[in-house]
C-alpha cells in the first residue's frame, strides 16, 4: 500500500513538472529614482534553490519554470517578487525598479561620563575660585607681569617675524640704500685718470 501511494505521489509530482514549461527569464534592474542599473542584485527562486545576480549594468538572465516565484533583493533596497507567467512564450523580458530601503535610527546623545549620575557628581565636586581670590590673583600688576613674561604663541611669533622682515626691507631700500659700486662707472674712471696725471698719488718729498 505504501509503495503504491509513493508511486502515486512521485507520479503526481512528475506530472506537475511536465505541466510547467522552461522559460528564459531576462531583465534589467534599476533604482526607483535613477536610470542607472544596480549591480549585484540577487535574483533567485527560493523554492527551487537556484538563481543568479545582475551584472555591472543591472542585466541578468536565467532559466526558470512557469509559475515560479522569483525574488529580487539587494542591500539597501526593498525586496521585490515576480511570478513567471505561462502565457508569454519561451522568453520573458522584464524591467524592475527597486525602491531604496532607508532606515532612520533614533537620536543618540553622547556624554563624556558613563551615566548622568556620574556627570552630576563631577559637576558638584568641581571647586571654583571665589571672587576675592580671583580679584587678588588677577590684578593689573599681575596681568602686566604675565603679559611681559609669557612667551608668544605660534600666531604671534609668525606675525612678529613678518613685521621684522618688513621693517628691515623698508629701512634698507628706502632710508638706507646700499652704496652703488663705482667699478663700472666711466665717470669714476675718468676722475681716477685725472688724479693720476696730477700726481695726487705720488709721495711728497720731505
Amino acid at each position: 500500500m505504501l509503495v503504491i501511494l509513493g508511486g502515486y505521489s512521485f507520479k503526481s509530482e512528475g506530472q506537475i513538472l511536465q505541466d510547467k514549461e522552461i522559460v528564459q527569464f531576462t531583465g534589467v534592474v534599476v533604482g526607483k529614482d535613477s536610470t542607472m542599473g544596480i549591480p549585484g542584485v540577487h535574483i533567485y527562486v527560493p523554492k527551487a534553490g537556484r538563481g543568479t545576480t545582475s551584472n555591472f549594468y543591472g542585466y541578468f538572465s536565467m532559466p526558470v519554470l512557469t509559475g515560479d516565484s522569483v525574488i529580487l533583493s539587494a542591500v539597501g533596497y526593498q525586496k521585490q517578487s515576480f511570478i513567471i507567467p505561462d502565457d508569454r512564450g519561451e522568453n520573458i523580458n522584464e524591467f524592475f525598479e527597486l525602491v531604496s530601503d532607508t532606515t532612520y535610527l533614533d537620536e543618540v546623545e553622547i556624554f563624556p561620563f558613563p551615566t548622568e549620575k556620574d556627570f552630576k557628581e563631577a559637576v558638584l565636586a568641581l571647586r571654583l575660585p571665589s571672587d576675592n581670590i580671583s580679584q587678588d590673583g588677577m590684578g593689573e600688576e599681575v596681568l602686566a607681569t604675565m603679559a611681559a613674561t609669557l612667551p608668544m604663541d605660534g600666531g604671534e611669533a609668525y606675525n612678529n617675524f613678518v613685521n621684522q622682515q618688513f621693517y628691515q626691507a623698508h629701512n634698507r631700500y628706502v632710508y638706507y640704500p646700499n652704496p652703488i659700486s663705482t667699478f663700472l662707472n666711466p665717470f669714476a674712471w675718468a676722475e681716477l685718470v685725472k688724479s693720476i696725471k696730477r700726481g695726487d698719488f705720488k709721495k711728497k718729498k720731505k
